[in-house]
């Protein structure tokens, strides 16, 4: 089973009972060693209508999404994903990510090619450094699966963006030539979807640049393509510590068994893993669902790391929700749950200006040394600055 395996044996049954396994679904009859292979399930990706209509009860929205936007965001889905999703449901908090609608083709004046300005700060093609200390590397552009709220949509599944050999070793080179950069961000695309030989290659030489600090993976796949976390994988990984591991669950439907198993492989190797959540209008745009996920990502030993605002990028309008969701959100956690359940809530700056954190107003006055703050219940405290003399 290319080392993956959705075992539960060494987690607490008080835990373990709260995950509940996907299964294979429609695909009942696919044997354990092919379905439990992320080779097998990258190969197998559904990637036409007529076949996802064989595993879902297609809605009259989702056909005509297709159909309009064939050309411009393709369907990638991995049978797991496939497999997680409500048949009959076309509002499933899973499906809604996964497969086209119509809006996707309406243009908003809001809407940008590339609204994070990621090429315009590319010193070298595939890497953007923005801020002073890292960059983010694309080693790939391809993913387990094609997100439709995805930002880079301009990239992803377009295998004229593929990020060949020579692209690569600029960008390593680049980083070895700049001696600022003490973290990079190893991303894509999904940085898991290329093999453990070929991802090894570039970490090795990332590893060996003197500057270099801290190692950052970027990967959808222990929520899309579980099996993607093999042992093999893990301890490739643990050879080119420290590194760290940032993940992207968007809703509790996804913290199944099988994803808590790879994830449990990730922490287990001491790699420290933040989940990064992505606001969307009406899968996780209320206070209960993030709690819910949040609470569910703690006990896979994912710290709940940011809540980004959906970018405004073409065939996303319908999915984002006004800024003042994201803090009302912010408010209904902050206080009523533990800190370490309540994240970032940033604007990533349209334009390229950055994460933006994003806060509900604490302070309700701040003159001669008095300040007056508000707690998460609205009762008002004092606090008296020492002198500064």
């Amino acid at each position: 089973m290319s080392g993956y395996s959705p075992d539960f044996k060494d987690v607490p049954k008080t835990i373990a009972a709260r995950f509940k396994p996907v299964g294979k679904g429609p695909f009942h009859d696919v044997p354990d060693a092919q379905w439990y292979d992320w080779k097998w399930q990258l190969q197998h990706r559904i990637t036409d209508i007529a076949e996802l209509g064989r595993y879902i009860n297609l809605s009259p929205e989702e056909i005509a999404g297709h159909e309009a936007g064939r050309d411009v965001f393709k369907i990638g889905i991995t049978p797991y994903y496939v497999a997680l999703m409500d048949r009959d449901d076309p509002l499933c908090p899973v499906r809604m990510q996964a497969t086209p609608h119509p809006q996707e083709m309406i243009s908003h004046p809001s809407d940008m090619e590339d609204p994070l300005a990621e090429d315009r700060d590319m010193p070298v093609k595939g890497l953007t450094h923005r801020y002073p200390d890292r960059v983010l590397f694309y080693m790939t552009q391809d993913c387990a699966m094609f997100c439709r709220h995805c930002t880079r949509k301009r990239k992803v599944a377009n295998p004229h963006t593929a990020a060949d050999d020579a692209q690569v070793q600029g960008c390593i080179d680049y980083i070895r030539r700049t001696p600022s950069v003490r973290d990079v961000i190893v991303s894509g695309g999904d940085a898991l979807a290329v093999s453990d030989d070929r991802l090894e290659k570039i970490l090795a030489q990332i590893r060996d640049i003197p500057h270099v600090e801290i190692i950052r993976i970027a990967t959808r796949t222990p929520c899309t393509m579980p099996m993607r976390i093999t042992d093999e994988l893990v301890a490739m990984l643990k050879k080119y510590h420290p590194i760290f591991l940032n993940t992207h669950f968007n809703h509790p439907k996804e913290a199944t068994a099988e994803a808590f198993a790879a994830l449990r492989k990730i922490a287990g190797a001491g790699i420290p893993i933040g989940n990064q959540m992505v606001l969307l209008k009406g899968i996780n745009d209320d206070a209960e669902t993030v709690m819910k996920l949040n609470h569910a990502m703690l006990m896979m030993q994912v710290k709940p790391y940011y809540i980004y605002q959906c970018d405004p990028t073409f065939g996303n309008y319908h999915f984002r929700t006004p800024v003042s969701k994201g803090i009302e959100i912010i408010k209904s956690l902050r206080g009523f749950t533990s800190g370490l359940a309540v994240p970032y809530y940033v604007i990533d700056a349209p334009g390229g200006g950055g994460k933006v954190p994003i806060l509900p107003e604490y302070v309700k006055s701040w003159e001669n040394g008095v300040i007056v703050v508000r707690n998460f219940r609205g009762d008002e405290y004092t606090y008296i600055e020492p002198n500064q003399d």
